[in-house]
């Protein structure tokens, strides 16, 4: 019985994710799986040779942005689960483990991320292989996932899972290479080198991860952008446009207009899912009647599709451009997604809006092109529109430069842990109760300051440090009054490690 409450503590502390939530989340918030969006790649040469052949041990698929890897890879993996599902009866059967790496989430755009999520789902398939994790947690407890050699100690259970002998066959994915912003070099080493089981990852055309993956005979690509595999990808975004224009509902009963709204994006596509999905965004806020007209005047391409967003939201009657250019720098800035109540705040935006959810996620919704909300989280649409409001419209989004802006955010997060933390804040009749035994009050005090407690010194750092001797007393006024309190909203929110790091690089920034 210790033994396995032992068990379940590790694993407890190894899950910084589940990659099957992740996978979930992803398909629905790109409006699900069209079965047809993955089914060429089944037949294709290259993944059928990775497949088959016992010697070609790793398939690269790339691909520009927008050109459905994510989605591609999903549709892989719901098929290996069917595969595999149906091997169970043989005596050696398989296991599949994945990640999806997303650069818009600094909890999962990281080395030790991928790591812990790969591991967690292989031993939620083969329980006996958490015996090399226990190994080390045993002695490091928790700070074996966190600290600074989180992942030379993950690399090393990973590779001993590998070859450990129950487990005799094993598929991993990982999606977005390119987005892995911590730790890449680290994260290819494992790759090229554990080929003891099969591996598909994908990414961007990048040049130095062909280089670190030594393409050879048992490392096969899967170019997206090759003249045969962008006729089929084009092929499956025609099907896409042809599932998805008849659910428009304003034109539901004009197959005059559907068959020309249809033409028109089918020509104007260019095998780009993204530009599609968001093209068929922004008709749904129109009228039958200006559909073609709109889609007339949406540009082809990605890059040109965010310009005239960006052009729009100037185009706003009174403080909404202000508004949304607020919003936007705050969600481009931010290290994980927002809740409304968040952005609301650390954007900037006035109180008689934020206070109203609502009304922030009015503005969220003129941002157009560039943001989602999905369970009261604003998600970036996609990597490549970070990309864009990171680097083309800097000027825009960052007028007075991406330090100040994180500054501002800084400044945000410390008002607003000022004007909300407060002794025993959950009101506990025991402080002694397990974390596991609290219970979060609803409405929730800390959901407004969740992102502040634990990233307002990352802000500071990213901001400059202190822009002026008004900063250095802001900090020290908030840590006379606040520290205890700081420090009890951490432990609620289970992100008291997280709190330890922010301790620590604080007293580097103010030697």
């Amino acid at each position: 019985m210790r033994e396995e409450e032992e068990n379940k503590k590790c694993l407890k502390d190894l899950r910084l994710t589940d990659p099957r939530d992740d996978k979930k989340r992803i398909e629905e918030t790109k409006g699900g799986l069209l079965k047809d969006s993955y089914k060429w790649v089944l037949d294709n040469p290259d993944f059928r040779r990775w497949r088959d052949n016992d010697q070609s041990r790793l398939l690269w698929i790339k691909g520009d942005p927008g050109k459905g890897k994510t989605m591609l890879l999903i549709g892989i993996i719901n098929e290996l689960e069917q595969q595999l599902r149906s091997d169970q009866s043989t005596n050696k059967p398989s296991i599949l483990s994945y990640f999806f790496c997303q650069g818009t989430d600094s909890r999962l755009n990281n080395v030790t991320a991928v790591l812990r999520g790969l591991i967690y789902l292989l031993i939620e398939q083969e329980p006996s292989l958490i015996s090399h994790v226990r190994k080390k947690h045993d002695h490091a407890g928790q700070q074996l996932f966190e600290d600074a050699n989180a992942s030379v100690a993950l690399s090393k259970i990973f590779e001993d899972m590998l070859h450990d002998p129950t487990l005799t066959s094993a598929y991993i994915i990982i999606d977005a290479l390119d987005e892995c912003e911590t730790g890449l070099q680290q994260l290819l080493d494992v790759v090229s080198t554990s080929l003891r089981v099969k591996w598909i990852v994908s990414s961007r055309n990048k040049h130095e991860i062909e280089q670190q993956l030594s393409l050879d005979d048992s490392r096969t690509r899967l170019s997206l952008e090759l003249k045969h595999n962008a006729e089929q990808v084009s092929h499956v975004v025609d099907q896409y446009i042809d599932d998805r224009v008849p659910r428009l509902a304003q034109l539901r009963h004009d197959s005059g207009v559907q068959d020309q709204v249809r033409d028109l994006m089918r020509r104007k596509a260019n095998g780009t899912f993204l530009w599609v999905a968001l093209v068929f965004k922004e008709l749904e806020t129109v009228e039958s009647w200006d559909a073609l007209d709109v889609l007339e005047e949406i540009p082809t391409g990605l890059e040109d599709l965010y310009n005239r967003t960006i052009q729009q939201i100037r185009q706003r009657q009174r403080k909404d451009p202000e508004f949304c250019l607020l919003v936007l720098s705050a969600a481009t800035l931010a290290y994980r997604p927002l809740r409304l109540v968040e952005i609301g705040v650390l954007s900037g935006l006035p109180k008689e809006i934020f206070r109203v959810t609502k009304n922030v996620e009015r503005i969220v919704g003129m941002c157009g092109s560039f943001l989602t909300i999905r369970d009261d989280y604003v998600y970036l649409i996609h990597q490549s529109a970070k990309d864009y409001l990171s680097e083309k419209a800097r000027d825009t989004i960052f007028p007075s430069g991406s330090g100040h802006a994180h500054h501002s955010i800084f400044s945000r997060s410390l008002q607003a842990m000022h004007e909300t933390l407060q002794r025993n804040i959950y009101k506990l009749r025991h402080p002694g109760l397990s974390i596991d035994e609290v219970n979060i009050p609803d409405p929730d005090p800390l959901a407004v300051v969740q992102y502040s407690c634990v990233y307002w010194v990352d802000h500071l750092r990213e901001g400059g440090q202190f822009q002026s001797d008004l900063d250095g007393r802001t900090v020290y006024q908030f840590i006379q009054k606040c520290f205890l309190y700081w420090l009890e909203a951490l432990s609620l929110l289970r992100n008291m490690s997280e709190g330890v790091l922010s301790i620590i690089r604080l007293e580097s920034l103010l030697r």
